[in-house]
């Protein structure tokens, strides 16, 4: 399957533009286990990279030429010149051009301008072709695999060997950050980037300390249910919830008088959060300091029971991040809350809860295996009864990170 879609994929290229590529690539979409949120809080996240991603043809230019163009987007070939003043390849403009994510090459030229950034100027242009099968708008991180894939071809095309995987994600970060304006944090740039098979990563996002955890559910079958709510995270509220957590640091922060430091939410406890969260007089900003905080507890327990082989107990953690994530950090919306609370009542759900971003997208569930077929079924046809509209459902597999297909 996969050699097919290359050979597709590279036909299709020089169709395209006239001559082979000289590589194939690929770097995956992710989702989210448990741990929302907390990754630009210096909390911790517990993803697995999916089979599911983005794949790019490309070639090397002899030009200042670059074109860019996908299989998934109407509107053909769009080209810029290495020289063009909003790409600042001299890497002066450190608050970046910040043209929103309207144009969908923001995302790739974010990351040009990223790598200008590190003093890695591209020599020549190129020539991309995108192409992928993560659902658009999902919340399963269709924009980090596009910024790490388009890095690891700029590492590969151009020879920039101390790049390292980790550097990818961290670019791409940068480049969603300052070019396109989304001020998300490294989780989904770093499972793309770092993801392995039949693992999931428990990342510390203050450290970027890491470790693989084998995703051994035993009977049971990790399913994403795709709510058809595309979420727009740039227009929504997303980076109002980052700020929101800003200015209850910072209370908390102006209060403390032992001499401790509190760096982010993710350094606390949750009994150091409920000793000084008086401190924080505005009942939003509290709910939102709560969510941060606990969710950082539970993803930490949760990363610690999967280990221990507690399944159940996971799922009782997915289900408690959810219910934090509706009511305290309020980034849910209605039709995934039905999914979630009509998915509760189904036999051999182990638990469920909203995963991504939020304001749309998707949830993700653990389900028994001998019942994932009629789960489907069932939560299929009661959601389309009460919105009209027919989810879609993912039976999904960790995979790897990104990496040269040929």
């Amino acid at each position: 399957m996969e050699n097919t879609r290359t050979a597709a994929l590279a036909d299709k290229f020089a169709e395209l533009y006239g001559a082979q590529p000289d590589g194939i690539y690929f770097a995956p979409g992710r989702v989210n286990l448990i741990g929302e949120h907390t990754d630009y809080n210096g909390g911790h996240v517990f993803p697995c990279a999916l089979t599911l991603g983005t794949y790019a043809a490309a070639r090397r230019r002899e030009d200042r030429t670059i074109r860019f163009a996908s299989l998934n987007i109407k509107g053909g070939v769009t080209e810029v010149s290495l020289d063009d003043p909003s790409l600042f390849l001299d890497g002066s403009h450190v608050t970046g051009p910040g043209f929103g994510a309207s144009d969908w090459t923001n995302y790739a030229k974010g990351v040009i301008w990223a790598f200008a950034g590190r003093g890695q100027l591209l020599p020549s242009g190129f020539d991309i072709l995108y192409e992928g099968n993560i659902p658009a708008g999902s919340g399963l991180s269709s924009s980090a695999s596009l910024e790490v894939l388009t890095g690891l071809v700029l590492r590969e095309l151009f020879g920039f060997a101390s790049v390292s995987q980790e550097d990818l994600a961290v670019l791409g970060q940068m480049a969603e950050n300052v070019y396109v304006g989304m001020n998300c944090g490294i989780m989904d740039q770093f499972a793309s980037a770092m993801g392995k098979e039949a693992h999931a990563i428990f990342l510390d996002t203050n450290t970027l300390s890491y470790s693989y955890a084998p995703l051994d559910l035993k009977d049971a079958d990790i399913v994403i249910t795709n709510s058809k709510v595309k979420h727009q995270l740039v227009s929504s509220e997303y980076n109002t919830r980052r700020t929101e957590c800003e200015k209850a640091l910072a209370m908390l922060q102006a209060a403390e008088k032992d001499g401790r430091e509190i760096p982010s939410l993710g350094s606390l406890t949750v009994e150091e959060f409920e000793a000084r969260k008086e401190a924080i007089g505005d009942p939003t900003l509290l709910r939102r300091a709560k969510h941060a905080v606990y969710e950082n507890a539970r993803t930490i327990e949760a990363a610690a029971v999967l280990k221990a082989g507690d399944i159940e107990r996971f799922g009782e953690l997915m289900n408690a991040s959810h219910d934090s994530l509706q009511y305290d950090y309020e980034v849910s919306c209605p039709e995934i809350d039905f999914l979630v609370a009509e998915g509760r009542k189904i036999d051999g759900v182990i638990g469920t809860r909203i995963t991504g971003g939020g304001f749309g997208g998707c949830t993700v569930s653990i389900i028994r295996s001998d019942v994932t077929d009629s789960f489907c079924r069932e939560l299929a046809a009661k959601y389309e009864q009460a919105y009209g509209v027919k989810a879609e459902f993912y039976i999904v597999k960790p995979g790897e990170g990104a990496h040269t297909l040929s």
